[in-house]
């Protein structure tokens, strides 16, 4: 490919993997706190059916958008409370949500298939976009692409620059440590795991408004469990985890291309690829397998990489805590 051909692939990448920076970002947020919400294929299921649905009937997106955010928080509220005041598994309850939103969204947004919508329109920023190749691959998108720029600073802001984000991996890592300090650790899980699952939701009307424009049966199918990958490949760091989804989204674009200019090959090879390749990134930064790649490497490189690439969950995910 050429010059241009690329610029291009950038671009589109950054386009069409905005929804999974808002789903990614939603969830770390969600399990840097410590609780596991395994939703978010149901999430963005019923997120994209609901926005697209309130948006076409309202003929307003930001009603959508508020919409999908609330199904979110629905779905973030029925496993915190199952998990942190039942005190049932994270992982279970969870996974049925994500078969539930799957089969509910199917059956509720029947009347909405195919049908025409509003969509997010294009908003290219003034005196950026008329940078050369940086303001076409980062700065002619819509709002939504803009927003998730904001967004992955201010979190990683958040984690690493504020007390409030020390308190957040605290809840994660060392919960009764954050509850000896005065943390009311229940309560400060409930607000993460709420304003992360109302990413989601946004995530899910992000594809139904935006990137995939419209509504069908299983519209964001296999992205729900894609963000969860994600978001273990980025070592739960936000601006790692963003990474992480713009390499998808190259994948994506690549394949795209390629689908066009090879000949001989089913297109269905084409479509799963970014999925495939993505698993074989996360299973080559996993402790063990990353451990044994660097067996050959003197131990300084190897403690350099694996500070670059390993990735550790928070030591106190998806277990429940007592306060006394």
């Amino acid at each position: 490919m050429n010059a241009e051909q690329w610029v291009a692939v950038l671009a589109t990448a950054i386009t069409t993997a905005t929804p999974l920076v808002f789903a990614c970002l939603g969830e770390t947020l969600t399990e840097r706190g410590g609780v596991i919400n395994l939703s978010a294929e149901g999430t963005l299921l019923m997120g994209a059916m609901t926005g697209f649905a309130v948006a076409q009937r309202t003929q307003n997106l930001w009603l959508g958008f508020l919409a999908a955010a609330g199904v979110g928080v629905l779905f973030a509220a029925i496993v915190a409370w199952g998990s942190l005041t039942l005190k049932q598994s994270q992982v279970a309850i969870g996974f049925v949500l994500a078969l539930l939103g799957g089969d509910l969204s199917s059956f509720l947004g029947n009347a909405y298939v195919l049908t025409p919508g509003p969509t997010v329109p294009s908003w290219p920023l003034p005196l950026l976009s008329g940078i050369p190749v940086v303001g076409r691959i980062f700065f002619r998108g819509d709002v939504l692409v803009y927003l998730s720029y904001v967004l992955t600073l201010g979190m990683w802001l958040l984690f690493y620059h504020s007390g409030a984000g020390l308190w957040i991996r605290m809840l994660g890592d060392e919960p009764a440590a954050a509850f000896a300090r005065g943390i009311p650790v229940i309560r400060w899980r409930y607000a993460l795991t709420l304003v992360g699952g109302a990413l989601m939701g946004v995530a899910g009307a992000a594809f139904s408004l935006d990137f995939k424009a419209g509504w069908t049966h299983r519209h964001t199918a296999g992205y729900g469990w894609l963000a969860l990958a994600i978001v273990i490949f980025g070592g739960w760091d936000p601006l790692r985890v963003v990474v992480g989804v713009y390499v998808f989204g190259i994948l994506q674009s690549l394949a795209s291309v390629a689908q066009s200019q090879v000949r001989g090959i089913p297109t269905q090879v084409f479509s799963v690829a970014p999925f495939v390749l993505m698993i074989g990134v996360l299973v080559l930064t996993s402790e063990e397998v990353l451990g044994w790649c660097l067996k050959p490497l003197p131990k300084s490189w190897q403690a350099f990489v694996r500070n670059r690439l390993g990735v550790r969950p928070p030591s106190a995910l998806g277990q429940p805590f007592e306060q006394q």
